[in-house]
């Protein structure tokens, strides 16, 4: 298959923008073209999707590696960076991801954003965030996937704060976007200092990876912190994740596209990506996975007590992105991988599923506020059921798979604490979950309430990724359970090798079962035999559901101060000072012209007197000049 395919696959959703955000700004109030914008929104990134599809066969089934350059971007003496584009299979599983996922989302936005105004504008920035993020996977240069990296920010940018007339949401917006950029620092800065210690012999991956052994560690170490910087602030870790519960300010499909899809699993796959340097330094690597492994449990721990349904969702998001950051930290990159690809299926879904309840009751998201929606909502709760039962880890469904994988290497590897982590979290998962599936679907409603039809467009995706939720992790069975790993055997990525036999590994998954059932049976009793509700009495309770206060301590100890210096920045060092410098010298100025301006005064008289103390002035030079004085 030639390279020129993923030119085409980058296009589409770009020139989807392009013509979307044009017929738009022609015609902003024009509510007949929703079906022209329907059919750009979403039958581009459909056929990106299909070529995607065709990729996929040829590099993942066929051993094909398919790279090809647009065009040249910039030269700088014997430097040639183009903009170009590459799959492998690290690329091609990241291709499927994103544009079939993708368009099953931009569907689903069909029947969600029908009654919203600018609906072309917003399927305009939907075909941007997916063109953006497919250049992330693509980019065969570091330089193009920060491009991509960029440019998934800004479109991030453009979709959380949708609902822009409501001061919170531009808030959420800009929180977002602030976030990113500190963690974008550390990435840059990284790749600068990967630029100079090996940029010289070529810039691409491969030539990164060919020159990579011969720098120091020290610097490699240095270069590996920095790039998981970025990673946090994308990925949302531990300490740059406060934006993500903020994000939930958008439009549900822009929620289940960032987390499903898109954003958040940058990191994950830059990590995977840069494998040849993080195989280098495993200390850099085990540093990942305790920040992982601590995030996990952390927003599983906020999960617990929330009532939104879209920030439970949210914490979820970091939860898991967690079990991925301790996989590839300990070089279990393909188990990482595998897990945001079962993760894409099941929270594309659970956002969904949220969503269709949401627009079923006309915008309520608390969920002590739902109830006894089992049969009032059948296909979404048999939809909401198969994610539920998938995120917590019960097989066959595709999270057991994928977890259970990074929790056996995890044990297998040693360490241990980093297994009893991610074991503890298994159980808040399944708890926080089946609690969020229990209350809104099982338990009696509290109130009276009417129940909306759900869009069919929003139905027929969901129905397709609760089969993925259900299925997707046959592709990757362990030995140990008749498999033969598919998935890790045709992904080829450098993984470090960590032996368990099978009696051990049958151990530690009836115990995650069994973690799992158990979180299961406390959500059932408190919460359909018990009733609870919303309220919480004890102090760490609340503690917990105003996340430990986290944003309060950084508004304090980041926030209030940028402010404060900007401040004084502004009023004193800018406006009294250098303000204060060049009034000063205009001043001046303006005094000398007034002062010139008032020999101009119009009288003949003033005007020969000024002629005779010039003439004298003159007469008494050429005296002095000539000796005669």
């Amino acid at each position: 298959m030639s390279g020129a395919v993923l030119g085409w696959i980058l296009l589409l959703p770009f020139a989807g923008a392009v013509l979307l955000g044009f017929l738009h700004l022609m015609n902003p109030a024009a509510t007949r073209l929703k079906p022209l914008y329907a059919l750009i929104g979403v039958g581009l990134p459909a056929a990106s999707a299909l070529l995607g599809l065709m990729v996929v066969d040829a590099v993942l089934l066929g051993g094909e590696t398919l790279r090809t350059t647009l065009f040249a971007w910039m030269a700088v003496g014997d430097l040639r960076i183009g903009v170009t584009l590459a799959a492998d299979p690290l690329g091609a599983v990241m291709l499927f991801v994103v544009t079939f996922v993708g368009t099953l989302i931009h569907l689903y936005a069909v029947g969600y954003m029908w009654p919203e105004e600018g609906f072309g504008k917003f399927f305009a920035y939907f075909n941007l965030f997916l063109g953006s993020m497919l250049l992330l996977v693509l980019a065969d240069n570091p330089v193009m996937l920060f491009v991509g990296w960029e440019l998934v920010g800004l479109a991030s940018y453009l979709l959380i704060g949708w609902y822009y007339d409501d001061p919170a949401n531009v808030k959420a917006a800009n929180k977002a976007f602030i976030l990113n950029r500190v963690g974008d620092f550390g990435f840059i800065s990284g790749l600068g200092l990967l630029f100079a210690l090996v940029g010289q012999g070529g810039f691409s991956f491969g030539d990164i990876a060919a020159h990579i052994h011969s720098v120091p560690a020290e610097w490699l170490a240095l270069v590996g912190g920095l790039l998981f910087v970025g990673a946090m602030g994308k990925s949302a870790q531990i300490p740059l994740y406060v934006w993500l519960p903020d994000a939930m300010a958008g439009p549900t499909p822009v929620s289940a596209l960032i987390h499903a899809a898109t954003m958040v699993t940058a990191g994950v796959y830059m990590v995977a990506r840069f494998a040849f340097l993080y195989d280098l330094v495993p200390e850099i690597g085990l540093f990942i996975a305790s920040v992982g492994a601590a995030s996990s449990l952390l927003a599983a721990l906020f999960a617990s007590f929330q009532s939104d349904i879209k920030k439970i969702l949210a914490y979820s998001t970091m939860s898991q992105l967690g079990y991925m950051f301790v996989a590839v930290g300990l070089g279990f990159y393909s188990g990482g991988i595998f897990h945001l690809f079962t993760h894409a299926f099941f929270k594309a879904l659970l956002f969904m599923g949220a969503g269709a309840v949401i627009v079923a009751l006309h915008h309520e998201q608390n969920i002590f506020k739902m109830g006894g929606l089992r049969n009032r909502l059948f296909g979404v709760n048999i939809m909401m059921l198969i994610a539920t039962l998938a995120i917590a880890g019960i097989p066959p469904f595709a999270g057991f798979f994928s977890k259970d994988a990074i929790l056996a290497h995890a044990f297998a590897s040693g360490h241990y604490l980093l297994w009893g982590v991610g074991v503890v979290t298994a159980f808040l998962t399944a708890y926080y979950m089946f609690r969020l599936y229990f209350v809104v679907f099982v338990a009696p409603a509290r109130r009276q309430f009417g129940v909306g039809g759900v869009a069919k467009t929003m139905l027929l995706p969901m129905a397709v990724l609760a089969a993925g939720s259900a299925l997707a992790g046959l592709l990757n069975v362990p030995e140990a359970f008749g498999g033969g790993g598919w998935f890790s055997t045709h992904l080829a990525l450098p993984d470090r090798a960590a032996h368990m036999d099978h009696a051990m590994e049958y151990a530690l998954s009836m115990l995650s079962v069994l973690v799992a059932l158990t979180g299961i049976r406390v959500a059932y009793r408190r919460f359909v035999l018990q009733g609870r509700g919303e309220a919480l009495t004890a102090g760490w309770q609340k503690a917990l559901r105003d996340t430990l206060y986290v944003d309060a301590i950084y508004e304090a100890l980041f926030v209030r101060p940028v402010r404060g210096l900007s401040l004084l920045l502004g009023q004193v060092v800018d406006r009294r000072l250098i303000d204060g410098a060049i009034y000063l010298v205009t001043g001046l100025y303006r005094a000398a012209a007034l002062g010139f301006a008032s020999l101009q005064n119009g009288s003949v008289r003033w005007y020969a007197l000024y002629m005779l103390a010039g003439l004298c002035g003159l007469s008494l030079y050429l005296a002095m000049a000539m000796g005669g004085l």
